[in-house]
């Protein structure tokens, strides 16, 4: 998972001048950009504006994420099922991410950085679309009445005649659907031209609140599992090797929330920003979303295990940022999140006496018996809503398929 960082200028902008400059280097005295980072000294109003920014910008996509997990989870719309993640899937995800982290610094090292960069800006312009649009949708479906002449639209495009014809989009929308996409094209040609850091926020705020919704850890157990694998991978990634901090600061893609420290002295043209990873958010995020699942399972009508691990996931990323800006290094956040949002619950469960409830709880049992596993190829079809989703949804059949239209 990309670390928190500090003092750095947004990838694709030229770092601001300044009579001394530096290379930002680690601690073993390696250089960990191979890049010149202007020196500035932020102010303290600045620094702390810049922190207390990403907390809160890192806190929305989990909470409203958890909560739309849950309806998510007891929908009936088979295209907007979330995503399962077994144990079997929990312990392989650390080993594939470590080869795909290990593969984009090999590129960055061989190739240009800025064709590298250019084919990544066109892949996430067309996912940031779609995820920012399946974000805002309810609160776009909010703002119209129920009268609102809300029409149907299918996009079909096939390849071959009679029993051969196969589907290649299959492409279902409404009125309110083509409000949003119009909304999150405008945002996608804003960050494509300008690669402004507000246009990069609202992306990686899409991603993380789509991740934390439609990914499901069946169970506490591969929670655990999870967990632990990404908590070894982000140590030894980033305190082992520049390979976490290079790929992070050449990566010109919104996988990182960013607030600039010099906001106050230059406006949003600001651009010495501290970051942090949607992976920070994203994996601890998922956890605390099943922590809230569990609690709706037990018929108490009570949050508690979900408010303990947000709360803890907060504690956790104060820590490390305390951490960061005390001993001036990037930090990987999951060293400090993983045992705060883990900790903490589970010694309230064992206080409460519902450990072994809460271990032997199966989310994917009680409303997800027949959810798709994660490593499907995508199938384009159905609204944007569901559509974010089903870019990593196994498609039930080769063959035609049929839809009916959904709505938002």
């Amino acid at each position: 998972m990309a670390e928190v960082e500090q003092g750095s200028a947004f990838p694709g902008e030229a770092a601001p001048p300044a009579i001394d400059s530096l290379n930002a280097t680690d601690s073993n005295g390696t250089d960990s950009a191979n890049a010149t980072v202007a020196k500035f000294v932020s102010t303290p109003e600045g620094t702390a504006l810049a922190y207390g920014s990403l907390v809160f910008m890192a806190l929305l996509p989990i909470f409203f994420g958890a909560l739309r997990s849950v309806s998510c989870a007891k929908g009936k719309n088979t295209s907007d099922m979330p995503e399962t993640i077994t144990s079997r899937d929990a312990a392989r995800f650390p080993i594939i991410a470590s080869c795909t982290l290990f593969g984009l610094y090999l590129f960055f090292k061989v190739f240009s950085e800025e064709y590298i960069n250019m084919l990544l800006s066109m892949y996430f312009f067309v996912l940031g679309i779609l995820a920012l649009s399946h974000t805002i949708s309810p609160f776009v479906n909010r703002l119209f009445p129920a009268n609102f002449p809300n029409k149907q639209y299918q996009l079909l495009f096939t390849q071959g005649s009679g029993e051969n014809k196969e589907e290649i989009i299959n492409y279902e929308f409404d009125t309110k659907d083509l409000l949003c996409l119009c909304f999150s094209s405008v945002v996608g040609v804003w960050y494509l031209l300008k690669k402004h850091w507000i246009a990069n926020n609202l992306f990686g705020l899409a991603f993380a609140l789509n991740g934390v919704e439609l990914l499901h850890l069946n169970n506490v157990s591969t929670g655990c599992i999870l967990l632990g694998g990404l908590f070894v991978y982000d140590v030894f990634w980033v305190f082992g090797t520049n390979v976490m901090v290079t790929v992070a600061k050449s990566f010109e893609a919104p996988i990182k929330l960013v607030f600039p420290q010099d906001i106050l002295e230059k406006g949003l043209a600001a651009n010495n920003f501290a970051m942090l990873g949607l992976g920070d958010i994203v994996i601890p995020g998922i956890f605390i979303a099943l922590l809230l699942r569990f609690d709706v399972s037990l018929n108490k009508n009570s949050r508690t295990y979900f408010y303990t691990g947000f709360l803890a996931y907060i504690f956790g990323l104060g820590l490390t940022i305390f951490v960061m800006h005390t001993f001036k290094h990037a930090q990987p956040a999951l060293l400090y999140l993983v045992p705060a949002c883990t900790g903490l619950p589970f010694f309230v469960a064992l206080v409460k006496g519902e450990l072994s409830e809460m271990f032997s709880y199966e989310s994917s049992a009680e409303v997800l018996p027949h959810t798709p596993r994660l490593t499907h190829f995508p199938t384009v079809s159905g609204s944007p809503a569901s559509l974010a989703n089903s870019m990593q949804q196994k498609p039930s059949s080769p063959r035609r398929r049929h839809h009916n239209p959904t709505s938002m």
